[in-house]
Parts: C-alpha cells; structure tokens; sequence
C-alpha cells in the first residue's frame, strides 16, 4: 500500500509521519516512511540543490525538473522494491506536489508536467493521499516562528502559496476515491485523530472488498 501526504507549507504533515506509521504498525502492517526530495544519496544532493536559498535564480522549469529527478530515483531505488516486499510506504510529499507548487503555483503547464511526472515516476500512483488543508498564510505564520528549515520554497509570494493550495483542493475534487482532505488549522492531536479515523475506514473498505 502506497500513502502520501500532501499539503502547504506549515501544514503539520511532516509532523504526523511517525505517529502515523506507529499506528499503521500497530494495525500489523510493516511500515517504511520516507520524505520528498530526497530519500536516497542522489536524492538528497538534489535536495539540497532545490532548496538552498542562494538559488533564487533558479528557473521554474530547472526546478520541475530536480524535483522530478529526485523523484525517479526514490521510486526505482526506494518504493517499488518496499512495496513489492509487501510493505506500506508512508511518503511525506509525492508527484502531486508538483503538480501543485511548479505546475499551479508556478502557472505552467499542467498536461506538459503531467507527462514528465509519468515518465519520472514510471506511472506509479499512490493508493490514498492525505491532504493536509490549511490557509497558507496561517502556513507561513507557522513555518517562521518554527525551528524547521525556511528555505528557498517557502520564500515565495504569498499568492504563489494561495495557487499551489487551490491546486491541490482541485486535485482532491477531481479525484475523490484517492483525496481525502484533513483540516489542518487543528491541534495535532486532532488532526492525528481524523488521520487515524479515516485510515480505518480506508482499511476496512479494503478488507470488505478483498
């Protein structure tokens, strides 16, 4: 099983990867989470890349393309062998992230990005994402008075963070079955509680079918 979590900046998904992935083990699954970019050595010389603030220059396009590099390698090094050890892999940011920051925030072209992202990714598509729901500028708020890192992404324009946020909403009304949205401007108890609801509905719907 494939899950990711998406979501703007400040929106608390990274702090719900290991009390996540402890739920999930404590259900009987063999868990592996990992993070985008990076991940792998390669990945994570990439990342580094993409988010070091003395990069401001960098193109939209240049950008796309690191993330889905990165991302390439993730997949064919990380992903498809867990998953075909019969693991869940629990991914913190995934594709749609780039869907929703270079392809929405970024305005390009959504059908072009699309199709790198299939070739980076060999077409290989999460069983379920989380959204992770928030205002950015709550996002942002977050993120400044934080200890975590304040890079090159998160110095965008705060309309730039309201576009990737519309992007993901209409990612999640195209495609219900996959989406499921949590509303992040709760405490991370709360939102650990609707995460923890929602995937046992999701379990159980598996184990009704199969």
């Amino acid at each position: 099983m494939f899950i990711t979590f998406e979501g703007p900046d400040g929106s608390g998904k990274t702090l719900q990867m290991k009390p996540t992935a402890d739920f999930l083990r404590g259900q009987g699954y063999s868990v592996f989470p990992a993070r985008e970019p990076g991940g792998t050595s390669i990945g994570d010389q990439v990342r580094e890349i993409l988010m070091n603030m003395d990069n401001t220059s960098m193109l939209p396009r240049t950008e796309t393309l690191l993330f889905c590099a990165a991302r390439a390698q993730l997949v064919e090094e990380i992903i498809r062998p867990r998953l075909n050890k019969g693991e869940v892999v629990l991914l913190d940011r995934y594709a749609d992230s780039t869907l929703a920051y270079q392809g929405h925030g970024h305005e390009n072209d959504i059908a072009l990005i699309k199709k790198v992202l299939d070739f980076a990714t060999g077409g290989l598509t999460p069983d379920i994402t989380f959204l992770f729901d928030l205002d950015p500028q709550i996002g942002l708020q977050r993120r400044q008075k934080s200890n975590g890192e304040w890079n090159r992404m998160d110095a965008y324009q705060l309309e730039y963070h309201k576009r990737v946020r519309q992007g993901y909403l209409k990612m999640a009304k195209n495609d219900p079955e996959r989406w499921f949205i949590i509303d992040a401007n709760q405490s991370p108890d709360m939102v650990q509680s609707d995460l923890n609801s929602l995937l046992l509905l999701y379990l159980s719907n598996l184990s009704n079918l199969s």
